[in-house]
């Protein structure tokens, strides 16, 4: 076959097309969903911390320990099953204050990174 015929050859350029641009593809993919999962973490983290937070202070026979309160919001967390102990308590001069850390690592690991920290607080 001669060099002019086979640059004229049309023939599997949609597969080589497909091989140069489904990698890009599949990356953009799978940050997008990984980037749902961390926002679905932050949300469910913090909606645990504000619920305890409040309980902590309207709700004194429910929540009078700091056991109970880091109980209260690994139980509030949307969706996740941190443990109780994802959960900090403090007291300031006003209020009750619930903060959390909690550390994900889904696809991360796999590509060499060091795990995600998220942080709530209320």
């Amino acid at each position: 076959m001669s060099f002019r015929r086979l640059c004229d050859d049309r023939r599997g350029l949609a597969a080589v097309e497909f091989g140069l641009t489904a990698p890009g593809f599949f990356i953009l993919i799978a940050a997008s969903i990984m980037g749902g999962l961390l926002l679905w973490t932050q949300l469910g983290l913090q909606h645990g911390v504000e619920r305890a937070a409040r309980c902590a202070s309207i709700n004194s026979s429910l929540c009078g320990s700091v056991a109970a309160i880091q109980s209260y919001a690994a139980q509030q967390a949307l969706g996740l099953n941190p443990p109780a102990s994802t959960f900090a308590v403090t007291t300031p001069a006003c209020g009750n204050k619930v903060s959390a850390t909690y550390t994900v690592d889904c696809i991360t690991k796999y590509l060499g990174v060091s795990a995600i920290a998220i942080k709530a607080d209320a």
